[in-house]
């Protein structure tokens, strides 16, 4: 998202996005905002915990989104694992969302990391939105790439734990994406009558 010419950016838009989902999601779901990137043009170590889950955390995370700027690699992989591990994932069911624009460039493996997370997890689901991917036509070069599709590989990571694949190239289909992937579904029950008789 940092190596981004176009106007506006793809951060922009990004930001824009959180700016419409996130008022919608964070009064009914905790969410925490783990970023990679931070760390200079060829840091594949930025990963940064900016806040583990909060309650009611909308403001907290479109304001760290805004003052974000990203540079650096891609470590997909490092950074799917440090989300699932300040989720305590081997022992809590938790849910990761992976937004990126482009495939793992830190030597990261991604499809073997979801089918580890799905091995050793207590219902650990990734869902993976890629928002404008940039398509690598040298992306059969991973490791894990199977064929040239389009898609960034770190779609094995929803694909092994059972979450969602969204490609996304808007703002408005980003902001779906979001709300679709860390959104509660709301539940009704209705109370049975007891007034019969």
């Amino acid at each position: 998202i940092g190596a981004d010419t176009t106007a506006p950016t793809r951060i922009a838009e990004a930001r824009t996005a959180l700016h419409r989902a996130m008022p919608q999601i964070a009064p009914y779901r905790r969410v925490g905002l783990l970023v990679y990137g931070p760390g200079g043009t060829q840091s594949c170590t930025g990963i940064d915990l900016r806040f583990a889950p909060l309650p009611d955390a909308a403001d907290a995370i479109n304001g760290a989104i805004d003052r974000l700027s990203p540079t650096g690699l891609t470590p997909l992989a490092a950074s799917v694992l440090a989300a699932a591990e300040t989720l305590d994932y081997r022992t809590t069911p938790g849910i990761v969302v992976l937004v990126t624009d482009g495939n793992e460039t830190c030597g990261g493996r991604p499809c073997a990391l979801g089918s580890a997370l799905a091995a050793e997890g207590h219902d650990l689901t990734v869902h993976v939105i890629g928002f404008r991917v940039v398509h690598d036509p040298f992306s059969w070069n991973s490791p894990e790439a199977e064929g040239y599709d389009g898609t960034t590989v770190a779609k094995c990571l929803a694909d092994r734990t059972g979450g969602m694949y969204v490609s996304t190239e808007t703002v408005d289909e980003l902001a779906a994406a979001l709300r679709d992937t860390l959104g509660c579904a709301l539940i009704g029950r209705a109370r049975p009558d007891t007034s019969a008789g």
